[in-house]
């Protein structure tokens, strides 16, 4: 084997393994311990954040802040990866904001100069564009973590009734229509609730104490149907245009159930919470002519309602 190739996967080897001795290296790779010790100098020097320690129970390790081992892209990859790394410029907050800007410029530096070309010529001609909001979600960091290592986030939570303090914990984050969501048990309800990332003052992992729960079963794909509050479902239906379609599959969450025409028009049919009905009349009032709702009869007559007193704001 080649000393390249041996560096190489000499990397990826102490990588994956964190905590090592020479002779175990030696033997793996078949070639003499100092021969290994030359090897693991050379990967110190490029950058390998390598820790030694003496003793029986010695060896190397490697530290928390690892480098990841070199990976070859073909050229269509390389163009892929930067735009979907680009992509997340349109977001004012992201959980690795400063790592991910880093990457993608040590990833654009380090390419060749005609995939750069390639690259400086595309961006103007393709994106993913997403709604920009004023609001900042300053915590999705602490709250992403929380999620992973099952742990439990202290919030100032802001309501309509003013700022609220509560514990709770994570199952994920999630972005859509330009806001940041995370769904969490709330110690104080005591069910799955969803937070709006901006709606947050503060957030710290909890020092009181508190024992988080076993949710590694639930994450973002099945933690609705984890609530223990029994809440009652409605059929919904609308008629809607062409426009009317588009608006609601593009702001809608979940994606709604739509069962499309051939000129584009469709019919929404789906079953949504009695208690989210405020809000599914302030959308469809929105949509103005572009939707038509005809059941439940609750929502009717909550757009009529909120026409009412539209209409008398303007005739005052």
């Amino acid at each position: 084997m080649s000393k390249s190739k041996r560096l190489i996967e000499l990397m990826m080897t102490v990588n994956r393994m964190r905590k090592f001795t020479v002779k175990e290296l030696a033997d793996q790779f078949g070639v003499s311990p100092r021969t290994i010790l030359r090897d693991l100098q050379e990967l110190s020097e490029l950058g390998v954040p390598l820790y030694s320690e003496v003793g029986p129970h010695g060896g190397y390790q490697v530290l928390k802040e690892r480098v990841l081992p070199p990976i070859a892209f073909s050229e269509e990859e390389a163009v892929a990866m930067f735009f979907a790394s680009h992509a997340l410029r349109h977001y004012s907050s992201l959980p690795f904001e400063a790592e991910s800007s880093a990457a993608l410029q040590k990833f654009y530096y380090y390419m060749p100069g005609d995939v750069r070309d390639r690259i400086d010529q595309m961006k103007n001609r393709v994106d993913f564009l997403t709604h920009t909001r004023k609001q900042q979600s300053s915590f999705l960091g602490i709250l992403l973590d929380a999620a992973v290592k099952q742990r439990v986030v202290t919030i100032e939570y802001e309501t309509k009734r003013g700022l609220s303090k509560r514990s709770i914990q994570p199952v994920g984050i999630y972005a859509s229509n330009g806001f940041w969501y995370c769904p969490a048990y709330c110690f104080m309800r005591e069910n799955l609730r969803l937070f709006r990332c901006d709606r947050m003052h503060s957030a710290a992992y909890d020092n009181s104490g508190m024992k988080p729960l076993d949710h590694r079963h639930i994450h973002l794909g099945n933690w609705r149907s984890f609530g223990s509050e029994k809440l009652m479902y409605v059929r919904m239906s609308a008629a809607l245009t062409r426009e009317g379609v588009q608006r609601c599959e593009a702001e809608l969450w979940p994606v709604p159930r739509i069962d499309v025409q051939p000129d584009g028009s469709g019919l929404l049919m789906q079953e949504v919470p009695a208690s989210e009905l405020p809000y599914f009349a302030k959308f469809f009032l929105g949509l103005g002519n572009e939707a038509v709702v005809t059941e439940p009869k609750e929502l009717v007559d909550l757009i009529k309602k909120l026409l009412k007193e539209l209409i008398r704001k303007y005739e005052s």
